[in-house]
């Protein structure tokens, strides 16, 4: 086998690849990291910490209150997973419900928790859908100079977009007048 033969791709590389490609299309790391600040949240209540010889238990009368925000967390990271159109609500309750969890679940699972859905539902607040690639050929080919054909100094064949008539939709072109404002009439 030679460096110029194509491996023939196995079964492991093409799921790599289309989990890649289905990470890449949601906020994956948003959700792993809300997913991941609910487990501390709804588990140190309840748990029983041993150093040593000595036994430290964290359960309150707060723990129903951890146990919901914990498994509220939870749900909301595999939802952003495969409801990517909620993550603005999921992003938004997240960081609602780690900064909860500071007064009522041991400070936010002693602050590993709090700190991971914070971060997450900021990721997922920010997060965007990504434009689709488009191919090198629609976007019109280059010339000799490495610039597009038809880009040349010809401002005339251009559509104006300050122009009526031109490309410019929104009504906020200098041409009319408009400056951003709509009038009611």
């Amino acid at each position: 086998m030679s460096a110029e033969t194509p491996a023939a791709v196995g079964q492991f590389t093409r799921r790599r690849l289309q989990f890649r490609g289905w990470r890449g299309a949601r906020p994956f790391w948003a959700g792993l990291l809300v997913l991941l600040g609910g487990f501390p949240i709804m588990y140190f209540p309840y748990a029983h910490l041993q150093f040593g010889n000595l036994t430290v238990a964290m359960a309150t009368t707060a723990g129903a209150g951890s146990l919901i925000i914990g498994v509220l967390l939870v749900v909301l990271g595999v939802s952003l997973w495969f409801q990517k159109h909620v993550r603005v609500f999921a992003g938004i309750a997240a960081i609602l419900l780690a900064l909860v969890s500071i007064p009522v679940a041991n400070f936010g699972g002693f602050i590993i928790g709090f700190m991971l859905s914070l971060v997450g539902g900021a990721l997922a607040v920010a997060w965007a859908p990504g434009e689709p690639v488009e191919s090198g050929s629609a976007k019109g080919d280059k010339g000799e100079g490495g610039a597009f054909e038809g880009s040349g100094g010809d401002s005339a064949s251009a559509p104006s977009l300050s122009a009526p008539g031109g490309d410019d939709r929104s009504g906020t072109s200098p041409a009319n007048g408009a400056n951003g404002r709509h009038s009611a009439g």
